[in-house]
Formats: structure tokens, sequence, C-alpha cells
């Protein structure tokens, strides 16, 4: 099997496949936050990870210039994310073929472009996918710095590992996996000696470790000190939540059940070459959910990383037949995934019953606004990111934010500071709209506080639109 198709088919699978319907899904409300991280100057950005998601900080800059070249629309916001995706796709077949054969690793590659899971997290504005690649890259690399150990393959090494602590910080217990390959190296086939010089050069891997180590330590410590702000809704992890990580990782609960079926025949025929793309899958799930267990940071999707992996012991077992029978496993786990594939290009919100709508009530505004009118949202700090959402659709031909004090960028937040005085700040104010999440029948009574209070005594409702996941009221004096 000639080299370039062997990572040239699973990478152009994985670009069409992905690009099919980049932007028919509206941005979710974890893409807004990108969205609105990536948009803002480099010293609010500082100012942002120094109160909350510093752990993604390094991926908002990243996007800061990438937006700055590409634009801030749907499909340029998930653009990096469909790449890098693909790359990771192409790599994974390299590393099969290193590990497991030629045969497995383009049927691993194949098989990781056809999942719900790879469109759902390359179709998505956060640094899930590029840690997967990362992951697959470091992972890579060091094979081959094991097998051929020099300095430059060590130095690379350790720049794709300060990479992906960088834009992971989860991802990088994969550092656990890559530890044991390293220690039992000479017994799995890690290396091509059977000892000597060249096999103890492997203990290069300890300072090639120790930049990402430095880079990544601060960060980490800010980013623990901002768990309680950004974990709040996780719950501690309870043993059923692995029985259901693998349709959360696949995005579909028959997919994944049938990767981790074929991951555990393809690491039963690896056997001892199973080690190192075992321990990538199991590792980090185990160290997530001991840490899951003491405090709320389990996840599922932290996990992406690790789903190349079992991949490759997937296609390890699919390399057992002839090809054109583990060709058609792979393409009977793409029909599978179909109408988990369509489902996820209607809208990423969970679950995917509850859709957000942020363009209708957006179009809705833009159609019946006049001079004076302002916007209200209810309720303004919460996840849904209201202000957000209705800001990325109407852009400057939005209302008045008329109770916005001070704004999420220059508070370094991800939420405004509104007006203690509700009624002083809506006074003059002809007429209002009020957006608010969920569905309200009597919209003005869903609003709690002095801001419901304001409402309630100068304004009469005109009129109530219902929207998916939002109701938008026209309020007047």
């Amino acid at each position: 099997m000639r080299g370039t198709v062997l990572w040239l088919a699973p990478a152009l699978l994985t670009l069409v496949v992905t690009s099919v319907g980049l932007d028919h899904a509206q941005l979710w409300r974890d893409e807004l936050a990108t969205w609105s991280a990536a948009t803002r100057s480099v010293r609010d950005l500082v100012r942002l990870a120094g109160t909350i998601d510093a752990a993604t900080g390094p991926y908002y800059l990243f996007m800061h210039g990438w937006t700055a070249l590409a634009g801030d629309s749907t499909i340029a916001l998930r653009l990096p994310s469909v790449l890098s995706m693909t790359g990771a796709a192409a790599l994974t077949a390299l590393l099969g073929r290193r590990l497991a054969g030629a045969r497995a690793g383009l049927l691993a590659g194949l098989l990781f472009a056809l999942l719900p899971g790879t469109s759902r997290y390359a179709q998505e504005a956060r640094p899930y996918a590029l840690a997967t690649l990362l992951a697959v890259l470091a992972t890579l690399l060091l094979v081959d710095a094991l097998r051929r150990p020099g300095w430059w393959r060590w130095i690379g090494y350790a720049a794709a590992l300060a990479a992906l602590g960088l834009t992971h910080l989860i991802a990088l217990t994969l550092l656990a996996a890559h530890a044991v390959a390293v220690l039992a190296a000479d017994r799995v086939g890690l290396t091509d000696d059977g000892g000597g010089g060249r096999n103890r050069r492997r203990w290069f891997w300890v300072p090639a470790v120790l930049p990402a180590v430095l880079l990544v330590a601060p960060l980490a410590l800010v980013a623990r000190s901002q768990r309680g702000r950004q974990l709040q809704w996780v719950d501690i992890v309870r043993p059923s939540d692995l029985t259901t990580l693998p349709g959360g990782l696949a995005q579909s609960s028959v997919v994944g059940g049938l990767l981790v079926g074929l991951a555990a025949l393809g690491a039963a025929r690896l056997g001892r070459r199973a080690l190192l793309p075992g321990a990538a899958v199991l590792l980090p799930v185990l160290l997530l959910f001991v840490a899951g267990s003491a405090v709320p940071i389990w996840v599922p999707r932290y996990l992406v990383f690790v789903v190349p992996f079992a991949c490759l012991l997937a296609g390890a077992a699919l390399a057992a037949v002839p090809l054109p029978g583990g060709l058609a496993v792979v393409v009977l786990a793409g029909l599978l995934g179909g109408p988990d594939q369509a489902a996820l290009r209607r809208t990423h919100e969970w679950p995917r019953s509850a859709p957000i709508d942020y363009r209708a009530v957006a179009e809705v505004i833009a159609a019946g606004q006049r001079p004076g009118d302002a916007i209200v949202y209810s309720p303004r700090r919460s996840w849904l990111f209201l202000d957000f959402g209705i800001e990325y659709q109407l852009r400057d031909r939005r209302p008045r934010d008329a109770l916005l004090v001070e704004g999420a960028a220059r508070r370094g937040d991800l939420w405004a500071t509104e007006c203690a005085r509700p009624a002083e700040c809506l006074a003059g104010v002809p007429r209002v709209w009020l957006v608010l999440s969920g569905r309200h029948a009597d919209p003005v009574a869903a609003v709690s506080g002095a801001k419901g209070a304001a409402l309630r005594d100068g304004f009469t409702v005109a009129q109530v639109w219902q929207r998916p996941g939002l109701t938008l009221a026209l309020l007047t004096r």
C-alpha cells in the first residue's frame, strides 16, 4: 500500500464529511464564548484569563489571531477545528502503520473520519479538535523518537507536548500512557535495537517533558483557582458515567458500542503491541475518573483526544480480515451514525431536543425595531450567553443595551454588569425587546428582582414570539 494513500484517504474523507453542513448548526453557548473572547483585544484576553477560563486562554489567543485573518463567520470560526480533525485522521493512519501495520492504519483513519463525534468536534469552535490533533502528533513523534533516537525528534516531541498542554490541560493525562510506553519500549517493539546506547536514549523523554510541565504549571495553577466558577455546573462522577462515555465521545451510543467492541478485539490481536494505544485510551479516562470522584471535573468531551487511539485498536481488529471486509465494517459504522450526523448539524445544544434559535429571535428584532428601542436579557448571568447570541447575529444593528453598565470584555469576564437601578436606566425608553431563555406565557412575570419590577411598572406586553429555546417579547410604555 502506497504511503501517500495511507494517510491521504482518511484525511480527504474527514475533510469532506466534516465540511458538510459546517454552518448549519448555530454557534452554541461554548462557541459564543469563543467568539466573544477571540474578538477582544490581547489586553482584554489577558484580563479574561485572570478571571475565568484561563485553561482555554491560549486557544482564545490563537483564535484571536485566526479571526483577525479569516473573520468571525460561523465557517471561519469552525475551520481550524475541521483542519485539526483532518490532520488527526491522517496522523492516526500513520501511527497505526507504525504500531499495527499499514492496513490497520488505513482502516483506523477511515473509521475515525466517519465517527459522528469527529464531525461534532470538527464543527465546533473549541479546542478539542486541536487537542486531538496534537495528542496523536505527540504520540507519533514519541514512537519515532524511541525507534530512531535523535535530538531533533525529541525536540519535536517536546514542542508537540507543550502545545498539547497549552491547548487542553486535561489532555496532558496522555503523559501517563507515554510514560508506560517509555518504560516498556524494548518489550513492546518500540525500539529497533535490543539495548545499548540507542536504547538508553529513550530516557531523553524525561527532559523532553520538562518544557511542557514548566509552561503548563502556571496555567494549571490559575485554572485550579477558577474551577469553582468554570465548572460549577459539573457533578461528581458516578460509575454509571463510564458506561455512557463511549456513546458520548462517539456522539452515538450504537457507534460508541461498536468502537469499544472492535477496540477490545484489536487489543487482543495486537498483544503487547497494544500497550501504547490501549494505555492512551484507558489511562486518561481512569485519571480523569479518579480526579472527578474527588472534585467536579468529569466532562466527557474533555476526553475526545483518546478517540483516535481507540480507532487504532479497532483498525487492528479490522485488519485481521481481507481489506473489503474491513472497509464494509467501516461503512457500516458510518451508516449507523448517519442519524446522529444529521442531528448534530441541526444543533450543538445538549440535549439536541432543546435547541436555542438565536437567529430566529434576531430576525424578529431586526424586522421590527425602531429608533430609541432598547434590549433587555433575562437571565443576564447565564451560561446560555443570551447577549452574546443576539450580538453575534445582529452586530451593530441590535437595539441599545439599556441596562449595560460595564461590558464583559472590560470586566475581564464572560458576563456584563447591569444597572443596579433598572427603573432609572429604562427611563425615557419607549419600547423594550425582552429576550428570555425558555418558554414563557407571561414573559415579564418571569423576570425576577428589580429588573422585573421595573418592567412590570413601566411597560406593558405588546407582542410575544416563541422560538426554540427562547421567548421574545416587545414591551411598550
